[in-house]
């Protein structure tokens, strides 16, 4: 099975880096190496494909870009973490479901390291702290490939969840990173997650 190839990326326009992913996944081929992108975006409102008008409730002057990946609505801006897996999960043998699974717990064996206890919920996709969701996943499964991906809270203003239902959840709490572990960079975080993401993978396709 081929290794995975890394990919870290500036600052971003959303919707950029949407179209980018769309085209590497249409465009791939059954021999095409999958590829881990990191980055960060600019301030910006996705709705996912089911989403619904109100769980938007005062956007302001942040954009809100209708997608096509999964769940409902939720936030990206500076400071938070965004790890796009583009992934042939039929290739890897890998189930949707797994694979949702893999990524949450590549997330919380990240936090462990430093002492964050997170976990995941069967009710509702993404990761925890406290009864605070600190990373939310969002998938778009083509011809067996996956793009979109996880966004995890490191440090960064979270008034603007206040003006959504965040993931179609009224009165939802976020957190961040930097309210559990001040000291911690995103770039320290950013290298653990990909790693600890991209170990489990390797480990189940073995």
């Amino acid at each position: 099975m081929q290794g995975i190839k890394i990919k870290k990326l500036p600052i971003s326009n959303y919707q950029v880096i949407w179209q980018q992913m769309r085209d590497f996944t249409l465009n791939r081929t059954p021999e095409t190496p999958d590829e881990i992108w990191s980055l960060q975006h600019h301030p910006v409102f996705t709705q996912g494909q089911a989403g619904k008008k109100e769980h938007i409730l005062n956007p302001g002057d942040i954009p809100i870009v209708q997608t096509d990946r999964g769940g409902q609505v939720t936030y990206h801006g500076p400071g938070q973490l965004i790890i796009y897996p583009l992934i042939d999960i039929r290739r890897r043998k890998i189930g949707v479901k797994q694979f949702v699974n893999l990524l949450e717990q590549g997330v919380i064996n990240t936090l462990k390291e430093y002492k964050i206890e997170a976990y995941a919920r069967e009710d509702a996709p993404g990761v925890y702290v406290d009864q605070a969701k600190i990373c939310s996943i969002g998938l778009k499964i083509t011809r067996g490939a996956t793009y979109h991906g996880i966004a995890l809270n490191i440090d960064m203003d979270l008034e603007p969840f206040s003006r959504i239902n965040p993931c179609g959840f009224k009165n939802l709490k976020l957190t961040q990173v930097k309210s559990c572990a001040p000291n911690l960079s995103l770039t320290e975080i950013e290298d653990k997650t990909i790693n600890n993401t991209m170990q489990l993978l390797l480990e189940y396709s073995a």
